[in-house]
């Protein structure tokens, strides 16, 4: 069944909903496609469009409720009745206008006159207009060329002038000289005049020329310090090292004018790292006297160039070195270390000091000097690189340093050191230990007090099978648990820390027999201590002794046999560069020790090791005989 409206309510509805597509009649096809037109000419048009456009029915003609009214379309506003025609075509004429202002402004803001102000186009101050992006890179090209065209002119006019400069440098007049050295180092500081001037060997030999004859100070300064800007370029080191530059800057280092210094070494010093053949020149030209001589002088970053100099010349050269000796560069090195905490020249002295104290010559005249000490005062640095050149230093100089007194410090520092998660710093801290701790009483006794003997324990049993560590280590400990007054408390120290397990693990393959060596003679100094014979023993350590032994004795008796049978002269039996005659000593006295226990004796008589004992009576050695 149908529902009528009542015509009363028909006229309400249509009086309050005059926009009802459902009521309307479709457009035929002429008036779909004028109203695409219409609609695609209001989207596309713009500004000037919007100001004439009228919004259509979708009948094609003006809605009753909209009759007579002209929407305009507003920038800001969106449609609006109160711009006209004309403003915005003013508008559109005055941004035309000054398109090309913006454009010079984001290019070139320099040509503007001052106080022009020019209309912005930008709406959102988060969009910047297409003008404003193009503003940065439009900056960078301009400087770009202008450095170009700067840097063609100066390589152009240092081209043209370096003919006439040569004259001016071979001139008898030492004022001519002292203008055109001057002029040349203007040149020089610029990128393009300065490879035009390396480029020519005759400017560069007059150069050098200028600093060997003249005594004038402006000259000199002028010369050397062009030398000195050539020298950041390998063609320039090339063309002043074949110029005979090298003595000419050698003498320079004599000079009492600090430019001059500063200019000549550090030319020199270039020429050192990048210029083959510059060493030896150096050398032959007594350069290396020179610059010990400038280690009095106090600049701190002058003297990091001089002692960086002093490494080049000294590395891997025993006559340089002597050299340095001769001329009392020991005392002045270990003085830097002393007084001053400028970490780089810190660091390259004892780069010097470090390559010198494998020297057998300089290596006591370092010690004599007090270099352990100074050495010692940089452990606790904030600088890596600084602390591991002292600790290497410092393990090359400690075999010579046995006798030396005054060292708590130091081996207190060490004992700390160990506690590092660098390999190579634990490696020298203990190896450091094992030399100070030989035959010195003293040291001994101060390491153990300061808790060393629990730091060794630690650091082998951290170290695992790293014998460049455990070796040092285990040396260290022999030397603490024997001869002194506190070898007893070091004894019962290694059992109560955990350390008889790791120090028995140690005479396992595949450990060397350097290492040991150094683990039998601790295991024997141990024994000493009758507390530790029942852990020793628990631990393996009577059977390993045995099984060395016997190894040991087995390649004696073999080269025994050999000398009878070839005639060869060399009698003892080698292994690793550790004579088997060692071995048995050692083992022979830890099975000593040890055989005082009871349980132990059973043991040992256990491994059928008597008839080796019984010919070891035998051993030409008599420490052999006796144990």
């Amino acid at each position: 069944m149908s529902y009528q409206m009542p015509q009363q309510n028909r006229n309400v509805h249509n009086q309050h909903n005059s926009y009802n597509p459902a009521d309307l009649p479709m457009p035929s096809a002429k008036e779909q496609t004028m109203m695409w037109q219409q609609n695609s000419y209001l989207c596309d048009s713009g500004i000037q469009s919007g100001v004439v456009t009228q919004v259509p029915s979708l009948n094609g003609r003006e809605d009753e409720e909209m009759d007579g009214e002209q929407l305009m379309f507003d920038l800001d506003q969106g449609f609006s009745q109160n711009i006209t025609q004309d403003q915005i075509d003013d508008m559109n004429q005055q941004l035309s206008q000054t398109r090309s202002q913006r454009i010079r402004a984001a290019m070139f803001p320099e040509t503007l006159d001052e106080g022009t102000e020019i209309p912005s186009t930008q709406f959102d101050p988060q969009q910047p207009t297409a003008v404003q992006r193009l503003s940065e890179p439009s900056q960078m090209l301009k400087h770009a060329v202008v450095n170009l065209i700067n840097y063609q002119d100066d390589a152009e006019l240092a081209t043209r002038a370096i003919p006439e400069l040569i004259k001016l440098l071979n001139d008898e007049d030492q004022v001519i000289v002292s203008q055109a050295a001057t002029m040349v180092l203007q040149l020089s500081k610029k990128e393009a005049s300065r490879h035009a001037i390396m480029n020519s060997p005759q400017v560069v030999a007059a150069l050098v020329r200028a600093i060997s004859k003249s005594n004038d100070l402006e000259t000199t300064k002028g010369a050397v310090g062009t030398l000195h800007y050539l020298s950041h370029h390998r063609q320039g080191l090339l063309a002043i090292f074949k110029s005979g530059g090298i003595p000419a800057l050698v003498k320079l280092l004599s000079s009492p004018v600090e430019s001059v210094l500063f200019y000549a070494i550090t030319t020199l010093h270039n020429l050192l790292l990048h210029q083959d053949g510059s060493k030896m020149q150096v050398r032959l030209a007594g350069g290396l006297q020179k610059m010990v001589t400038l280690l009095q002088r106090n600049n701190v970053k002058f003297l990091a160039v001089v002692t960086d100099c002093l490494q080049i010349l000294a590395y891997a050269n025993q006559e340089s070195k002597l050299i340095i000796l001769a001329s009392g560069g020991p005392n002045e090195l270990v003085r830097i270390m002393r007084s001053y905490d400028y970490e780089k020249l810190l660091w390259s002295t004892s780069r010097v000091l470090k390559v010198l104290s494998v020297c057998s010559s300089n290596k006591p005249a370092i010690v004599e000097c007090g270099g352990m000490q100074a050495l010692a005062n940089h452990l606790v640095s904030q600088s890596n690189r600084l602390v591991q050149n002292c600790l290497w230093t410092l393990r090359n100089l400690s075999d010579a340093a046995t006798k030396v007194e005054g060292l708590e410090q130091l081996l207190s520092s060490l004992v700390q050191v160990l506690a590092s998660t660098d390999v190579n710093v634990v490696t020298c801290a203990a190896g450091i230990l094992s030399n100070l701790t030989c035959n010195n009483q003293r040291n001994k006794i101060t390491v153990c007090q300061v808790g060393g003997v629990d730091a060794l324990v630690r650091t082998i049993i951290s170290a695992g099978e790293r014998e460049e560590i455990t070796e040092p280590a285990v040396c260290a400990l022999r030397h603490l648990t024997s001869r002194h007054t506190e070898a007893e408390h070091a004894q019962n120290a290694i059992r109560m820390n955990n350390g008889l397990w790791v120090i028995v693990k140690l005479l396992h393959p595949p450990s060397r027999w350097p290492l040991i060596k150094a683990v039998i003679g601790l295991i024997r100094n141990l024994a000493l201590c009758s507390e530790n014979h029942s852990p020793l023993r628990e631990h393996g350590a009577i059977l390993h002794l045995v099984r060395l032994l016997s190894k040991a004795y087995q390649d004696i008796d073999r080269q025994r046999s050999s000398v009878a049978t070839t005639g060869s002269q060399q009698p003892c039996a080698y292994a690793d560069g550790v004579r088997m005659e060692e071995i048995v000593e050692g083992t022979v006295g830890a099975l000593q020790y040890l055989a005082k226990e009871s349980h132990n004796r059973v043991l040992i008589r256990q491994q059928n090791v008597i008839p080796i004992f019984i010919r070891l009576l035998y051993n030409e050695i008599e420490n052999i005989q006796v144990v």
